[in-house]
């Protein structure tokens, strides 16, 4: 069977409501969507262990079976391609985002060889502040951040 796989990554530490939208809005365009989440980031040596990121996104989704949650390390497209996922998803906030992922999807088109493409979904207006470096921040100084993230996270 020749299935339609999406891959979803990102450090998701934690995962917002943001992300779970995308991961929503994407599903339907996929047999199987593989949510990536990054095993080694020197650019944010503080984060939660990866096996800590995984079970919450896991238990989230536990009862959809076209939903798979797993580790990567690396490079999203040489992940995508270890999954035969021909596209990868990304979510965009901000035309800041938008650059930084065009920019990645060009140079992930030509590491691929044109095998993988990047899917951009724009954030709903609602979440388009949202972001997991907010909540954190937010987390340090005390605050309640249940309002951006997912139940049962």
């Amino acid at each position: 069977m020749n299935q339609k796989t999406g891959v979803f990554v990102g450090s998701f530490d934690p995962f917002t409501i943001g992300h779970d939208s995308i991961v929503r809005r994407a599903l339907p365009l996929f047999d199987r969507l593989v949510i990536g989440v990054v095993g080694d980031n020197v650019q944010k040596p503080y984060m939660r262990p990866a096996e800590e990121r995984m079970q919450a996104i896991s238990r989230l989704y536990a009862g959809e079976p076209a939903i798979e949650v797993k580790p990567y390390h690396g490079l999203a497209v040489d992940f995508a391609r270890a999954e035969n996922a021909r596209f990868i998803v990304k979510g965009v906030r901000s035309a800041k985002d938008f650059e930084y992922e065009r920019e990645q999807a060009d140079v992930n088109r030509l590491i691929s060889q044109g095998q993988v493409e990047t899917l951009l979904l724009y954030a709903e207006p609602q979440f388009s502040s949202i972001s997991s470096t907010m909540v954190r921040e937010l987390q340090h100084f005390g605050v309640d951040v249940s309002q951006f993230l997912p139940s049962p996270l």
